[in-house]
Formats: C-alpha cells, sequence, structure tokens
C-alpha cells in the first residue's frame, strides 16, 4: 500500500510540474531584440496572463547556447548561426528552426560635436582594427584627436555581424572599448566626445548622437529593405524542433502573435522594420 500512494505521490507531483511546464516560456538572446521583445511580452501577457514570461538579453550567442542546454524556450538572436553551432547540432542531433522576425540596420553613430556626414565601410575597418586612430586622419577638417571607438560584446550578434561585414578576417583592435548592451554604447556615446560606435538602428536617438550615413547610404527602413544599406541584416527567434514544431502551447501561440500584424506593429514601433511589411 505505501508503495502505491508513493506511486501515486510521485505521478501527482510529475504532473503538478508539467502544468507548470506548460504555463511557463523562457525567452534569451539578443540584446538588440530586447527592447521590442519587451513591447511583444507585455501585449503577449494581455492575451495570455496565465502564462509566466521571463526575459533576458544578453547577447545572442547566451540566447542559442541556452536552447543547446535546455535553459530557454526561444532564443532571440541578431544574426545567423555560426559554423560552430550547426555542427553543434549535428553533434547533439538537435535541430534549432529559425524565424525571420524583422529587419534592421546597424547605425553608425559618434558624438554630436563631431563634423562629418558619412563614413565608409573601409574607414570603418581601419578605425575598428587600429590603422587609424585619429580623426584628422580621416579628414583633414576634423580635429587631430583621438578616435574614442567602442564596441559591442563578444556574446552579442551585432559584434558578429559587424565583425563580418566590416573587418573580414582582421582582428579588432585592443584600443576599442567593449560596452555590454546597444543602451550603454547610445548613452556612452551621447556623452563621450570624439566617440563613435555601432548598434541596432532601432536604438538610436537623433536627440543624443549623429547617425552617419555609410557610404553614402543611410539606414532608413527603403534601403534596408532593399539591402541597399551595407549593414543590413535579418532578426531571428530560434526555437527548439528536434521534437517538431510546436503546434501548441506557449511557444506556439508567442510564435503565432509575434508574427501577427499586431506582433509586426510593434516592430516597427521599437524602430526597426516589419518582417512582413506594414
Amino acid at each position: 500500500m505505501r508503495r502505491f500512494l508513493l506511486g501515486i505521490l510521485v505521478l501527482v507531483l510529475a504532473l503538478n510540474i508539467f502544468a507548470v511546464d506548460k504555463n511557463t516560456l523562457v525567452i534569451k538572446g539578443s540584446n538588440t531584440l530586447l527592447d521590442v521583445a519587451q513591447l511583444w511580452v507585455e501585449e503577449f501577457n494581455k492575451l495570455y496572463p496565465e502564462i509566466k514570461v521571463t526575459l533576458e538579453g544578453a547577447g545572442s550567442s547566451t540566447g542559442i547556447a541556452a536552447l543547446f542546454n535546455n535553459t530557454t524556450d526561444i532564443a532571440n538572436s541578431s544574426r545567423w548561426l555560426k559554423n560552430s553551432e550547426v555542427q553543434n547540432m549535428f553533434n547533439q542531433k538537435k535541430w534549432l528552426a529559425p524565424i525571420l522576425v524583422a529587419w534592421d540596420g546597424i547605425a553608425i553613430v559618434v558624438h554630436k560635436d563631431i563634423q562629418m556626414k558619412n563614413i565608409t565601410i573601409q574607414q570603418l575597418k581601419d578605425i575598428y582594427t587600429g590603422k587609424i586612430t585619429r580623426w584628422n586622419q580621416i579628414d583633414p577638417n576634423l580635429p587631430a584627436r583621438d578616435i574614442v571607438a567602442f564596441s559591442r560584446n563578444t556574446a552579442s550578434g551585432t559584434f558578429e555581424v559587424f565583425k563580418e561585414k566590416v573587418l573580414g578576417d582582421e582582428k579588432m583592435s585592443p584600443r576599442v572599448r567593449m560596452l555590454e548592451s546597444s543602451m550603454a554604447e547610445l548613452e556612452t556615446v551621447a556623452k563621450t566626445p570624439f566617440s563613435i560606435a555601432y548598434f541596432g538602428v532601432g536604438y538610436v536617438d537623433p536627440n543624443q548622437v549623429k547617425v552617419l550615413t555609410v557610404n553614402g547610404i543611410s539606414p532608413s527602413k527603403q534601403n534596408i529593405l532593399a539591402g541597399k544599406y551595407p549593414l543590413s541584416r535579418p532578426l531571428f527567434v530560434f526555437v527548439d524542433v528536434t521534437n517538431g514544431w510546436p503546434e501548441e502551447g506557449p511557444v506556439a501561440e508567442y510564435l503565432k502573435f509575434i508574427m501577427s500584424k499586431k506582433g509586426q506593429e510593434l516592430v516597427e514601433k521599437a524602430g526597426f522594420v516589419a518582417a512582413l511589411g506594414q
């Protein structure tokens, strides 16, 4: 009898744990997507108040790693999978599926006192690899002052895309100062004379920083959608589909919501470009 009662107790506990799991949703990853994800979660909670959602933004690599170690349901990512992550899928026999949720342009911003309007990809590369260290090396009319360059940290998908599109095979200079978030970059450039940084266009505040054109092209919605802006990129969420596509439950409902008309309107509200067009 005791064994029977113990078995019933274990079953009840298991069912209770399952019930809790069915009503939770964990989202981790991209700092770039954090602002829009916060908007998504706020609206999603109005539709599904019974689902407890936790949201963390510590970088795309962090979110994807969390999918591999089963500590998140959804990974926000501002980049595609690395070759090492694809190999990890094969090694673990674990399959991650992408959903393109928005388009973005990596904005190049400088302190408002810098008297320039445009920068080239080559000039950016020379700054961030340390070949150019003073503003007057770009233009003799600019101050003969050191360039204070900021970057996202290496866990960031924005860092990975910038490295691929700007630096290529070259390494970032140790002179570059790493920051933990896009908001930290915005606020730091705003108060740091002779500074430059890069982050998703959704975080740009023209009252605080100056946005440069890149190769003469602005990071406008039209240029990003047309792929004309040199630092355009897609933004993703990844889900684990090892056991099939989620057709019901919190993950399924959340994915349906963020790709709905309302969800995509929130993408635009956050300053990015809707994946489905508006």
